[in-house]
């Protein structure tokens, strides 16, 4: 099986932690994601040159397709390099690892962030969430996606889409938006109903 055989050679790595991920298993060191097993095929994470290095070895993005919506996230499927044992294919996971882990140190240490910078946001959405009070990421982060969506609430009505919601909690947890679990939006319905 494939993913035993993967789990096996990235040891060499260090440790890395399995959670569930897109109907697959997401591997992480340092709480953050590297590696997507899922239908036996594997993706890496890109990142920076890796994207380029990648897509010139004719490896596809992933695509998770949910319901009507498809997200192109950037991992990219390396079955094949692993599967003939490209010679390359060391670095490339390495490098994959230490983008992953230096993304997610630097999305901790958000004082250096714009709110515009984090998935999902632009500059639109910042100024909305700035109109209604939360005017740095360090605020955004520790208020979280509820409160911030009652805020803009309060400032600009409830008819505000659902889907804001999700773009901030998506923003928050450092993912496209249409990749939020179901039980992950029921929550954050419920935080919201709680708070109004």
């Amino acid at each position: 099986m494939v993913e035993q055989t993967f789990f096996d050679y990235v040891n060499k790595f260090g440790e890395s932690q399995q959670r569930s991920m897109f109907g697959g298993i997401g591997l992480f060191q340092e709480d953050a994601m590297y590696a997507l097993l899922t239908n036996d095929c594997i993706y890496i994470r890109g990142g920076e040159e890796l994207d380029d290095q990648l897509t010139s070895l004719g490896c596809e993005k992933f695509r998770h397709v949910k319901k009507q919506t498809v997200a192109t996230v950037n991992y990219y499927e390396i079955t094949d390099l692993f599967d003939n044992r490209y010679e390359g294919l060391e670095a490339i996971i390495s490098t994959s690892i230490k983008n992953a882990v230096f993304q997610r140190v630097d999305q901790k240490s958000s004082s250096n962030r714009r709110l515009r910078d984090l998935p999902n946001m632009q500059l639109t959405l910042e100024r909305m969430v700035k109109k209604s009070g939360v005017c740095d990421v360090d605020t955004f982060m520790k208020l979280g996606a509820s409160v911030v969506f009652n805020k803009v609430c309060q400032t600009y009505g409830n008819d505000i889409d659902i889907k804001l919601l999700w773009k901030f909690a998506g923003a928050i947890e450092g993912i496209h938006w249409k990749l939020l679990q179901e039980p992950r939006k029921r929550q954050l319905l419920e935080s919201c109903r709680r708070r109004t």
